[in-house]
């Protein structure tokens, strides 16, 4: 994890848009123009700090990360809740659904594999049967080249 569990973007934010705010207020009547900008900037500085925060909260919930413990102590935490599902006998059935599922995918996987391997085999006939008609096309220019040489040749002897 980074620092400040992450969320260091969200706090730099935060001080930018309460500095704009302090800002704000302080040069309030000064000039029309600030007074403009900071109707802009204020608002969405306040915005990207929201925005911030709810993407790392989202980001935290999709990779299940808990801002109590650290990162070392977190794997420590899986693993520990890892053993202790594997020893309950309720996860003794999730565990068993789990390797079927994982022997499901694997065989839909091999079969697959098996596939584009049966794929890749006719390709590569494919690839060796137009290199024979490529050898055979080069071939037959050489051999008319080497005919319309001979008929140059004749004509050049018979004038």
């Amino acid at each position: 994890m980074g620092y400040l569990k992450n969320h260091l973007a969200t706090l730099v934010t935060g001080v930018f848009a309460a500095v704009m705010t302090v800002l704000w207020a302080w040069f309030n009547g000064f000039a029309p123009v600030l007074d403009f900008v900071f109707i802009m900037a204020v608002p969405i500085s306040w915005f990207l700090v929201i925005v911030l925060w709810l993407a790392q909260m989202s980001t935290d919930y999709m990779h299940n990360q808990n801002h109590s413990a650290e990162s070392g102590t977190h794997v420590a935490q899986k693993t520990k809740s890892v053993h202790s599902m594997s020893h309950s006998t309720e996860s003794g059935t999730q565990v068993a659904v789990q390797n079927t599922e994982m022997q499901s995918a694997r065989e839909d996987l091999s079969k697959e594999l098996e596939s584009l391997k049966k794929d890749v085999k006719l390709k590569d006939e494919q690839i060796e049967r137009l290199q024979k008609q490529i050898s055979a096309l080069k071939t037959r220019v050489e051999i008319e080249s080497i005919q319309a040489e001979l008929a140059r040749l004749r004509a050049m002897t018979s004038d």
